[in-house]
Parts: structure tokens; sequence; C-alpha cells
């Protein structure tokens, strides 16, 4: 708004420089910028993500498979959580398992059980790809859809934040080459300027 109200207010007044008008044209069309194209960059790019987010999330849920395994002995709580989609709260004990891949394998290994404590020959369930591999759960659709809104939310604001530094640039430089213009006015006046008979 100030954009607007610089540009009308420079527009008739006798003691404007054109680099007044300059700056107030360039914080309009920085203003503009900033109206449209950000939010245009944001569409975009949450389009994009939105797009590549699914596709990931029908190709995970197509491949990965949840899959029931068999406690073969407790190995202690986990140190560390590996899947960042499961609750904080829910405990997680780290175990030897049996379980079958959906190609049909017997698998054999360490994975991760939502057992407070587990006992040889509990059941739970795990995910895994088509070879028995263990993975973390598929990304649902929502989640992806709130990762998309985020990226095209960061976009804009990344489109705006650049704007606004290529405005406050360039306005630098005209404020640095109206200063170096007032130096030369300076040196062309003289060590004498504003001294009674100065040009006499």
């Amino acid at each position: 708004m100030r954009a607007v109200t610089g540009l009308w207010r420079w527009r008739h007044n006798p003691l404007r420089r054109a680099t007044d008008l300059a700056e107030a044209w360039v914080a309009l069309v920085a203003l503009v910028l900033i109206a449209v194209a950000a939010p245009v960059t944001g569409c975009l790019v949450g389009a994009a993500a939105q797009d590549s987010l699914q596709r990931s999330v029908r190709e995970q849920q197509h491949a990965r498979r949840l899959v029931t395994a068999t406690v073969v002995r407790d190995l202690g709580q986990a140190a560390l959580e590996t899947d960042p989609d499961t609750p904080a709260r829910e405990a997680r004990s780290r175990v030897i398992a049996d379980w079958t891949a959906p190609d049909g394998t017997r698998q054999h290994g360490p994975a991760l059980a939502d057992l407070k404590s587990p006992q040889p020959g509990d059941h739970f369930t795990l995910w895994t790809d088509p070879h028995g591999r263990i993975t973390t759960r598929p990304l649902d659709s929502a989640t992806a859809t709130t990762h998309a809104v985020l990226a095209g939310f960061g976009a804009a604001l990344v489109a705006a934040a650049l704007v606004d530094s290529g405005r406050r640039l360039i306005v630098w430089r005209m404020v640095r080459r109206r200063y170096t213009r007032w130096d030369q006015a300076w040196e062309r006046a003289g060590p004498d300027w504003g001294k009674a008979g100065t040009g006499s």
C-alpha cells in the first residue's frame, strides 16, 4: 500500500527526484509480484508436489504389505524409532522374529514390535516389501496432501522473500548512486560553498 501512496504522492510534487519516482515504481512492481507471483508459484509447486506424493502413495500402497510376525526372542526396548509415523507413546521393543514374505519366502531377523513386553510366540504386524524386507508403513493420502500444502506454502514464502530481497537490493543500489552523485556535486561546489562573496 505504501508503494501506491508513494507513487501518488510523488506524481506532481515539485521536489520529486527521478530516483524517488523510480523507488516508488520498484516498490509497486514488487508488491504486485508478491501479490500475484508468490501465490502462483506456491500453487504450482504445491500441485507438482501433490502429484508426485500421491504417485508415491499409490506405489507404496501397492508394493508394501502388512504381514504377521512371530516373536522368537526379546532384544529389549528399542533405542531408536525408525518409523516417523509411529506415535511417540506407542511402546516399541526390538525382537528377533519370523515372518512370511508376500512372495511366500520365510524370513527371520530383528524387527521392532509394538509390544510392551514381548514373549516368544507373541504375534505382531510389520510392513514389508514384496520380498519380505522390513520397511516403513506406506505414506497415506492425507499426509501426502499435508506435505504438498506445506511445500506450496514454503515456495510462496520463498518467492515473496526473493522478490522483496530484489527490491531491497535495487533500492540500495539507487540510494548508493544518489549518495555518489551528491558527493560529486559537493566536490564541484568546492570548499568555499556557502561563504559570503563566493563566485564574485
